[in-house]
């Protein structure tokens, strides 16, 4: 079997056994919109739960349009000139539009890096702001939070008249889904109340997980922030395998989203009948497979149908390393095993930017042995963030299969594109 995994940007091509024990699970394949930009003004046009965007939007109002990091495939090429195409025809002059990149605790993109996100047209014609969740002057308090203290969102955002929120919807491995309210929190929100949304407790909640939203204390407290905050607005879009826009979903932030949402859980989850002995994933290729640490959402993907013992094998680049940025690789590089870093992660006041992907990589481990095959990466680096290096898949299946020639073994090449689940027995009996 022949199979080509989501990986960087131009896949990686495995041969694995062809043999009835192997399951290949993708989403439900969308053909894209035949015309992107004529449905984008469209929904601008015909919104969800909100007028007309150039009904909201007149010559002497301030615009800050918040859009999505180097983290997110979103397209913002394609959407953000039509976006900013219909705040000109409302007569807003570019001087008083700002792009807010939605950062949350990520770095900050390079010069060249904004080119290629947003194109070089808009990066000389239009104000760029790059939010720090660190910076205390460019911070403004919106609301509480759920732990009672105050949140603090992007200065620069508040003060705008007219606040606009873009972004991509796809499934999320502890906030149910991307896309809305994740704009503002985490994307332009401050370190702490992104430590609290993001902290151990809400991370262990059993319903902070794939495409769940009510009843999930992370995406509750994320949708009250970005209510606190007015927005007028938002325009979020949902992708295919091959990056093409297959919906747009504008208008109110509550109607436009959960109608994206809908529409990405119904091609996104697969239900199988059994958990397997080896699951191989890959972190949906380019760029989301550009580090570890985002990683960690293809290796929680493949837990959800991984057997307890059983091995998990990812396919993420890892370009951008470990990274050495922020707290995770000290986490994971300080830890002597798997169980001491969730003890430490869990013990009670420890406090810590980018404890949430070393809590959730801890609880995926103690289900699962993980094997991460990442060109950007050596095999010390990987020993050290806990996981088994994998320079083979198919050495590594073979390997595996060895000790048990009986093992089945599901497949995700599109990674957390996918939400696979095992389907219920009572549940299949009933049909």
């Amino acid at each position: 079997m022949h199979l080509k995994l989501a990986y960087g940007r131009e896949g990686l091509w495995v041969d694995l056994p062809d043999d009835a024990l192997v399951t290949v699970i993708e989403p439900q394949f969308v053909p894209g919109l035949p015309d992107e930009k004529k449905a984008i003004v469209e929904a601008l046009r015909s919104p969800l739960g909100a007028p007309p965007l150039r009904q909201i939007v007149g010559p002497r109002d301030t615009v800050a349009v918040v859009f999505s990091d180097l983290t997110r495939p979103m397209p913002n090429d394609r959407v953000l000139p039509v976006l900013l195409g219909e705040l000109a025809l409302a007569g807003v002059p570019d001087e008083r539009i700002v792009l807010i990149n939605a950062l949350g605790t990520h770095r900050p993109q390079t010069e060249e890096e904004l080119a290629r996100m947003l194109g070089r047209e808009l990066v000389s014609r239009y104000r760029i702001v790059q939010h720090n969740a660190w910076d205390d002057e460019n911070l403004v308090e919106v609301t509480h939070n759920r732990a009672g203290r105050l949140v603090r969102v992007n200065r620069v955002y508040l003060e705008a008249a007219v606040r606009i929120l873009t972004g991509f919807i796809e499934p999320h491995f502890f906030a149910g889904f991307s896309g809305g309210p994740k704009a503002v929190l985490p994307g332009i929100s401050d370190i702490e109340a992104i430590m609290d949304n993001h902290g151990a407790t809400m991370i262990a909640d059993p319903n902070a997980t794939w495409t769940m939203m009510e009843g999930n204390p992370i995406w509750e407290e994320m949708l009250a922030v970005a209510q606190s905050t007015s927005p007028a607005f938002i325009l979020n879009v949902t992708l295919n395998q091959e990056r093409q826009i297959t919906g747009v979903f504008a208008g109110d932030l509550v109607a436009a989203h959960r109608a994206g949402a809908d529409f990405v859980r119904r091609t996104a989850r697969r239900a199988v009948p059994h958990p397997f002995d080896i699951v191989i994933t890959s972190n949906s290729g380019y760029p989301l497979d550009l580090n570890l640490y985002q990683a960690v959402k293809g290796m929680s993907a493949a837990a959800q149908i991984v057997r307890p013992g059983g091995d998990i094998i990812i396919a993420a680049e890892c370009w951008d390393g470990i990274p050495s940025h922020g707290e995770y690789r000290r986490l994971l590089w300080e830890a002597n095993s798997v169980q001491e870093l969730l003890d430490t992660v869990m013990a009670p006041g420890f406090r810590c930017h980018d404890q949430w992907e070393a809590q959730i990589q801890a609880q995926i481990q103690l289900k699962a042995r993980v094997h991460v095959y990442a060109d950007g990466l050596t095999d010390e680096e990987l020993r050290r963030a806990l996981v088994i290096p994998c320079r083979s898949i198919e050495e590594t299946v073979a390997r595996l299969r060895r000790d048990n020639p009986d093992a089945t073994i599901a497949v995700l090449p599109d990674g957390p594109q996918t939400v696979p689940y095992v389907e219920p027995q009572s549940f299949k009996e009933d049909e």
